[in-house]
């Protein structure tokens, strides 16, 4: 890509990890630049009018283009590659996974993990508070049809890894931050080493 590529990102959030493992794996080069949401960096006049109307992160610079949402970006990256499906039906199996991760699992897995990790229990509105047991049993439930799947094949989708697999990776890695048992789901367990292996791989901490 001759454009240059810059990650807006929190460091610790898994939706802008997924944005580097997949440049990662695809070979693609890009730069970093951090901000601390708990401190309202995302939503400064100067972040809001330049780099997302949304005041969220992440956000991938593209040269003098803005793309939010860290599954377009994803999208964006991986396109041409081996980890978006030539298969029709495929392609729309990786689409289904892409979207149950961003309406089932991290509302639930990443919001726990967040809640627990970074505002911390004891400081939690009662909304929040009420919400914990609900946002468990989603969570359990989208980490249990993962297992299911998994169980019969090693991938998400067809035969190898796909976007699907790379997308739902960061927030199931660390779901044990938000007290979830991985060792209850042993084909999610096998499934995370299988992506851990593959080559061009970079852990979340660095």
């Amino acid at each position: 890509m001759s454009d240059r590529l810059v990650l807006h990102e929190d460091p610790i959030s898994g939706n802008c990890y997924k944005i580097r493992l997949t440049a990662a794996l695809v070979g693609i080069p890009i730069e970093r630049r951090a901000y601390d949401i708990t401190k309202g960096e995302t939503r400064t006049p100067e972040f809001l009018a330049e780099v997302n109307a949304n005041g969220r992160i992440p956000v991938l610079q593209v040269g003098d283009r803005f793309l939010p949402e860290s599954n377009a970006a994803c999208f964006y990256l991986a396109e041409g590659s081996s980890f978006i499906p030539k298969d029709r039906f495929a392609r729309a199996d990786m689409l289904r996974w892409m979207f149950f991760e961003q309406y089932n699992h991290e509302p639930n897995v990443a919001t726990l993990r967040f809640w627990l990790t970074v505002v911390g229990e004891g400081a939690l509105d009662p909304v929040q508070t009420a919400a914990i047991p609900a946002k468990r049993a989603g969570g359990e439930a989208a980490l249990a049809l993962m297992d299911g799947e998994l169980a019969q094949r090693d991938w998400l989708v067809s035969d190898g890894p796909t976007l699907a697999d790379l997308i739902l990776y960061p927030y199931t890695h660390v779901a044990g931050e938000a007290g979830f048992d991985l060792s209850r789901y042993p084909a999610v367990q096998r499934w995370l080493s299988r992506i851990e292996a593959l080559p061009g791989y970079v852990p979340m901490a660095g």
